[in-house]
Order: structure tokens, then sequence, then C-alpha cells
């Protein structure tokens, strides 16, 4: 059946389509109504189910005879060892840490904060949680005391689960003593934490209050699963970059197993049994839907990674991981391909292994330059998919879905929006713009199933996040466009449309046209404030390692290059060269924080920013064009 066949069925029946979909699920009480819309519009899926995550990820498989089915594989060169775990053992592994969570009074409802780096006991705890039909909220690993005294006092948590310590090439960050800090600034004390004690840092542990992980779970009874409500959070998962009050995200069980299960096969193209990696990190949404869950309900086997795509040891990290596992579909940031290309421009290091193996590549996470995707495309020879998907939708809006029909690949477009989305580019005032013009991108209500129905205590905070600036529909926040295909193009979040003497302009469209300059590796484009025209685009180039060409030059040539791609409109006269672009720890480049620094604006640390020093960088960068004067 051909993709277009798939979407027109859903829209012409969206109740059929997410019912039949729903067949794929283990159900206690299957649903007999898809969609219930009493209070739109605030929507809800499978409401009227009876369900349990973990029996769907973990112990079905058991039952139906895959027990000795690898499930997880953990492979860390930061510590240099690998683990395989089957789905037999993970199901006595969750069972007997929710046996313990149980026994310290944990059950359906309560909310667990896990806090822990790239380790399969991260996934253990996630499922143990979905176990009891306890709520968790991953927080990650080594965020800042404050931050995660923020999230504790949100969600309240009855207990904290994390580990010692994560390791980072070449430094250990000391989790334990950020947990103490945390729960010290937090008004809601958990009653206890369970603590993983990893061999590279044993932690002190408080009397009476923190539990050691295996200790813990001595002698103690392992759980059965506990069927939830369809409409019973599975998560709440705050999003990144927040000032101030962080924003819950909530994520409903039933719609969540039924849609990341459809991906798994549709979108991502691999059957159960296939190997699937996410090189991304369990505290984003990535990892929650393309780590734990989706992979584990669809019967694949997972790659937990922890390392880096450079540096542990080499730019072959991601090629030795693809061709010893036998990885079939690979999911990374575009940001991490970059980082890739920069060290190995050549692709050297792709030729040292067999990557027979791989069908598919998926990015997401940033828009993925043409660039970044011709060179993967030349040197991996499959297809190279950019995607966009969202925190708020826990699954892709837009892709081009190898598993029902491989699309034509339109460089800087994540292809045509999956069946449940109904995108519409709209003007300020709400009405549709005509094909190839520039304008908000909206979903026409209701999302599918697995999306955000509202969020964690906060349901008018939703309304006005997300609902009311146009009714009827949910704000992206992402501007861009539609061709005459359907096809979208994501060109910037609605905050970095810039002005230039009343043309709006998109950042992401200058940056398009930055990043296919031979010598630069990264770049991300900023408006600042003008007396003149309103605002004025500034770009920022990495170049390749090895380019040693006079920056001066290449500035004179990206310039030319923007005229002469996007026209003089543009005012695109002023770009400079920088070693390194600050960014979150999920890969996303800080570009509203770098506009705070050229408008010399005050601005408050981004919590999740993976290095401050960089902002100083930006800063002595932006003086010398004759910005960020104070």
């Amino acid at each position: 059946m051909a993709y277009k066949d798939v979407y027109q069925g859903w829209q012409k029946d969206p109740e059929a389509f997410w019912l039949d979909a729903a067949k794929a699920i283990d159900w206690v009480e299957p649903p007999k109504k898809a969609l219930s819309d009493e209070n739109a519009p605030l929507y809800e899926w499978f409401k009227d189910t009876k369900v349990n995550t973990c029996w769907n990820a973990v112990d079905r498989h058991v039952e139906n005879g895959r027990g000795d089915q690898v499930a997880i594989i953990h492979d860390s060169p930061v510590t240099g060892s690998k683990k395989w775990i089957t789905y037999v053992e993970l199901r006595n592994r969750v069972a007997s840490l929710a046996g313990a969570l149980r026994a310290k009074g944990v059950e359906k409802g309560d909310r667990v904060i896990i806090y822990m780096p790239m380790m399969p006991e991260a996934l253990e705890a996630m499922l143990a949680c979905a176990r009891l039909g306890a709520i968790h909220s991953v927080v990650f690993g080594g965020f800042a005391s404050n931050e995660l005294a923020v999230r504790i006092d949100d969600a309240k948590p009855k207990c904290i689960i994390a580990a010692s310590c994560g390791i980072e090439p070449g430094r250990v960050v000391h989790y334990k003593p950020l947990l103490d800090g945390a729960i010290d600034l937090a008004e809601h004390k958990p009653e206890f934490t369970v603590i993983f004690q990893r061999e590279n840092e044993v932690a002190h542990l408080e009397e009476g209050r923190d539990f050691n992980w295996h200790g813990f779970q001595y002698g103690v009874d392992p759980a059965d699963c506990v069927p939830v409500e369809g409409d019973h959070p599975a998560y709440i998962l705050y999003t990144s970059g927040t000032t101030g009050q962080p924003k819950g995200v909530v994520r409903p069980t039933a719609g969540h197993l039924v849609a990341l299960n459809w991906t798994m096969k549709n979108v991502y193209n691999v059957d159960p049994g296939d190997v699937f990696w996410a090189a991304s990190d369990v505290g984003w949404v990535v990892g929650h839907s393309y780590i734990c869950y989706a992979p584990l309900v669809h019967g694949n086997t997972t790659i937990v990674f922890e390392g880096k795509p450079i540096g542990t040891p080499d730019a072959g990290t991601f090629w030795r991981v693809i061709s010893e596992h036998k990885v079939k579909s690979f999911f990374t940031a575009p940001t991490a391909f970059r980082a890739v290309k920069r060290e190995d421009p050549k692709g050297e290091f792709v030729k040292k292994y067999d990557l027979s193996g791989l069908k598919q590549v998926y990015l997401a996470g940033e828009r993925a330059d043409p660039d970044t995707i011709e060179w993967a495309q030349a040197q991996l020879g499959v297809p190279v998919i950019d995607h966009w998907w969202q925190t708020e939708t826990g699954w892709a809006i837009a892709a081009s879905p190898l598993g029902i029909e491989e699309l034509p690949i339109k460089l800087g477009s994540p292809s045509v929006p999956m069946p449940g989305y109904d995108v519409q580019i709209l003007d300020e005032g709400g009405h549709p713009v005509k094909d190839g013009e520039l304008g908000a991108i909206a979903i026409k209500l209701p999302l599918p199933p697995g999306t955000l129905p509202t969020l964690w205590n906060a349901e008018e905070r939703f309304r006005k996040s997300y609902l009311n600036t146009f009714p009827g529909y949910y704000e992206t926040g992402d501007a861009g466009m539609k061709d005459e295909d359907g096809y979208l193009y994501i060109m910037a979040r609605t905050d970095d449309v810039i002005n230039v003497a009343g043309h709006r302009l998109s950042t992401g469209g200058m940056e398009e046209v930055l990043a296919g300059h031979p010598d630069v590796a990264e770049c991300a484009v900023i408006g600042v404030s003008d007396d003149l025209k309103g605002q004025l685009p500034v770009g920022f180039l990495c170049l390749n390692a090895g380019s040693n060409r006079p920056h001066e030059d290449v500035v004179k040539e990206v310039v030319q290059l923007v005229r002469d791609k996007i026209g003089p409109v543009a005012a695109f006269k002023l770009a400079v060269v920088v070693d390194r672009l600050p960014k979150t720890r999920s890969g996303k480049i800080l570009r509203g924080t770098m506009v705070s620094i050229a408008d010399g604006k005050d601005f408050k640390m981004p919590a999740t920013i993976d290095d401050p020093a960089i902002l100083d960088e930006i800063k002595d960068a932006l003086q010398s064009i004759g910005y960020a004067k104070a």
C-alpha cells in the first residue's frame, strides 16, 4: 500500500485507523472506542482500556517464546564494557526492582524521579515504574542541583532512583552530591532514594534514606504487572531549555503504546528481532520513545550507548557499533553527524567497518542541512531520512515512512505528515497560506494517540502554550512552509523568523546556504537588533578539521553565497568564524541565548547547556564585529 493510501485511510476514518493499530497491543481490557472528545479541545485516546506498558515491552515477548532474544545491548566505550540482556533476564530484573519499590510503598500513581546515565539500569528503572503503574520522570543525568530541585518540587516523587556517577570522556560526573544538593534545595522531600553504585565511584549513602540498588532488592518478592487505565500517565518529561518553571509533558499510557508500536515498522522499517539504535540519551524524548519503549514493545533489540560520536575513541565509533551489533535502523541527531563529518570529512573511518546490515538512517532534533544529508548518503549508501517531531508529540509528525513506501527525498524537508497529523501553515490571523509561503506550523486538533493531552498539574499553561493562539489547532512553535507535493519545510522556531526591513526571513534558510560551503562544518544564523532595518542576520561558522583557509576569505564567500541564493533582501553581510557553538546536551543550538548576548540583554544560563564557557567565546566573537557591547 502506498503512503498516500495509508494517509487517506486515516483521514477517512481516524477511529477505525487507530483501533486497527491498537490490535497489535496486549490489552487487559481492549478498546471499544478510540477518541474521547467530550472535553475538547482536550482530547484523549483509548480511555476505556486497561493495559500495562511493562507487560507489552517485556513479559509478552517471554510468554510468546522469545525470552532468549537479546532485548538490550549496553555498549560503553567510556568504561570499556559491553553487556547483553535477554528478554527473560530483563523481565526478572525489572520484576525484582519493581518488587523492591513496592515493598517500600511505591504504588500506582506515585511519581518516581530517575536520574541516571546511559546504562541498562536506567531502562530497568523506567520499566519497573511502568510495571507498578508508577509515573516516572527521567531527569537528564548530571543536571544541576537547582534544576533537579525544581523538578522534584513539581513532580513530588515518592522516591528517586539514581546512579553514583556518570562517565564522560576524561571525567567522572558526581551524581550523588548533585542529588543530595537537590534534595536539600527542594521543599518536597522524597521518602527514600535508590542508588546504583558504579565501580568508578562509590557514593556515600545517608543512613535510613538512601538504599543500595542491589541490597534493597535482596529477598523481596518480584512484582506482577499492574493494569492501568488507558489515560493513566506513563511518565512526565520536562521540556529542556526552559527558564523558570519547566513544562511537564504528560504521556498517556495506551496511546503511547499504540502509536510507538505503529512507528517501528511503518516509519523505521524494522521487524521484531531486528537491532534498532537511537544514539540519544534516556533524559530526552528520543531516549524515552526510541531507546526504551518503542523498540521493546515492538520486540526489537535496542542499544544503550554510553559514549560520544567523536572522542570515544574516534570518529569511527558510530560505524563500529553499527557493524559489531548488526544495526539495521539507526537514529541520531544532525549535530552528531556534523561532528563526525568535521573530524572525518572524507569518511576514512566508514571504510574500516562492514556496514552491509545497515538499511536506513534517521535524523532529528535539529534541522538536517542538505550538506550533512548528502555527506551521509555518499558515505553510507542508504536512505538518510530527516524527520521532524517534538518532545510534546513523542513521535514523528513528518517523515518518509520507509516501512510503507520509500518516498523521494527532498533536501531540506522532513518529507510528509504521518497519519494522525493534519499539518497546516497559518498566517498570524490563523488563515492557511499558499504553498511555498512561510507561516506558523500548526496541527489541526485532535492530535494523534501518544501525544501530550496536557501538562502536569498545569492545564491552563497547556492551553496558553499550545491551544489559544490558533483555536482548533495545536501550535508547534515552528515556522515553515509546504510545497505543492505536500512536503513540509521546517525553517526555524517561530521566534527565529527575523524581520529585515519588513521582509520575513528564515534563519534556517540562510543556515542551509552557509552549510553548503565546502569549508563549513556547522553553522548558526541569528537575528540581531538593528536601528535601521529592525533586525539583521549574523552567521557563525565552524570550519572543517583541516581547513586552513583565511577566515576572512570564507566569510566573504558565504556572504556572496547568501546574496546569490536568497538575494540582497536578506541583508546578510556579517559572519564570524568560531571554534564551536553553544548547545544543549541534546545537541540543539542555543540561538535565543546568542541573540540575548548580541543585543546586550540579560539572560538566564540555560539549564541544559553543554559547556557554559562557550558563551564567553560567542561574546568575544560578537564584539569583534561590533555587537554584544554590554
